[in-house]
Order: C-alpha cells, then sequence, then structure tokens
C-alpha cells in the first residue's frame, strides 16, 4: 500500500531546534539559512533606539568635565592677551605692567570677553544637532560647570602671573600684580550658557513649521 503524499511541500533545509526532544516548528523548518527568526528583526530595531542608560550618564558628565577643565587654557588666554601679562592683545607698552591703574579695568574686560566666548560655545555645542530642547537638568549641570570653569580660569590666570610674570612690588595696590578686580566677571561664563541654550531654542521653535493635525 502507497501511502499519500503531502500537500505541503517538503523542507529543503530543516532546522534542527534548539532544545533537544523539541518537535521543530513549521517556521523553523521553512526558514532559509540568512533568514531570522521572526520578529528578531524588530527585536534589534527595539534594541538599537532603545538608550542605553550608562552611556547616556556617562556622556553628560563627561562633557561638564571636558566645560570646566577648559577653564585652564582660558585662564592661560587670559594671561596672554590681557594688560599686566603678556598683553598681546593691546601691544601698548603702557599697559605691559600691572603699575599703570589704567590697564586694570581692560585686563577684566579681556576676562570677560573670554568668558562670553566661552559661554556661547558652550551652549551651543550642548545642543549640537539635538532635534529637541535640551534636559533641563543638563542646562543646570551645564551652567554650574561653566561657574567652575570660570573659577578654575581665573586661578589659572593668576598662577601664571605669578610663575613667568616680572616680579612687581604689590604694597601700594594688590592689583599690581596680575589678578581679577571685578568678581562679578565670574558669572559671565554660566550666565552666557543660560543665554545661549535659550536663544538656541527659541531659534528651533521659530524655526519649526506648524503641525497641522486631520
Amino acid at each position: 500500500m502507497t501511502q499519500p503524499s503531502g500537500a505541503g511541500p517538503v523542507p529543503q533545509n530543516p532546522k534542527p531546534s534548539a532544545a533537544a526532544g523539541r518537535i521543530p516548528a513549521y517556521g523553523e523548518l521553512y526558514r532559509a539559512d540568512g533568514d531570522t527568526a521572526p520578529g528578531s528583526q524588530r527585536s534589534e530595531a527595539l534594541t538599537e533606539g532603545k538608550p542605553h542608560h550608562g552611556d547616556g550618564h556617562r556622556a553628560p558628565w563627561r562633557a561638564l568635565a571636558v566645560i570646566a577643565a577648559a577653564g585652564i587654557p582660558v585662564g592661560l588666554l587670559w594671561w596672554l592677551l590681557a594688560p599686566g601679562g603678556q598683553n598681546l592683545l593691546s601691544g601698548d607698552p603702557a599697559l605691559a605692567t600691572g603699575t599703570n591703574p589704567e590697564g586694570w579695568l581692560p585686563r577684566d574686560l579681556v576676562l570677560a570677553g573670554l568668558f562670553l566666548l566661552a559661554g556661547c560655545l558652550t551652549g551651543f555645542l550642548l545642543n549640537g544637532k539635538r532635534s529637541g530642547a535640551v534636559a533641563p537638568r543638563t542646562v543646570v549641570l551645564a551652567v554650574a560647570a561653566g561657574a567652575v570653569g570660570a573659577v578654575v580660569a581665573w586661578q589659572a590666570g593668576m598662577l601664571a602671573g605669578q610663575w613667568w610674570g616680572a616680579a612687581e612690588d604689590t604694597a601700594p595696590n594688590a592689583s599690581i600684580a596680575f589678578s581679577l578686580r571685578a568678581f562679578a566677571v565670574l558669572a559671565v561664563w554660566p550666565a552666557a550658557v543660560a543665554i545661549a541654550v535659550f536663544v538656541v531654542n527659541l531659534l528651533s521653535l521659530l524655526g519649526t513649521p506648524p503641525s497641522h493635525d486631520g
């Protein structure tokens, strides 16, 4: 007696089941070698789209550490450009030393300008290629990092003046030494970060076309 042939096709590349003793499923029998299991592509997509919490938490702190450490080159640049330091910005020999009181205000203004530039650059880099607004927590931490960077820059500039500057008698006035007279300048960097983030987010909102539902 001949056995009736089945109506379905005969599997060409049957796949053995991963679990011993389990009958292979129909999808496993007829799946080609290059095919993936049903639902695997979706799970891979979900895995790729799912944020990695470890990297997401490390990246902001790493960026904030870079912002704070950027105060070192900013402080060195302050000493190179400002009167009383290397005085590369004005080039006026009369402002080369701190004994001239006319150079005290420009010395503070040079640091304020560097802080403004650093704060704006920090705020724009925070946004980068983001399509949405920066998280409030990131903005607060960036402002705090800007404040730390400002203090680091102030101390780095004064330290550069002590190490590489000419020795001067500060008995008549402490401002003769390379230093900062207006401490309100330290607030320029964090304030510039907050303003830059606000301006970038405002411009992105104004540039977004309104959505028409329905």
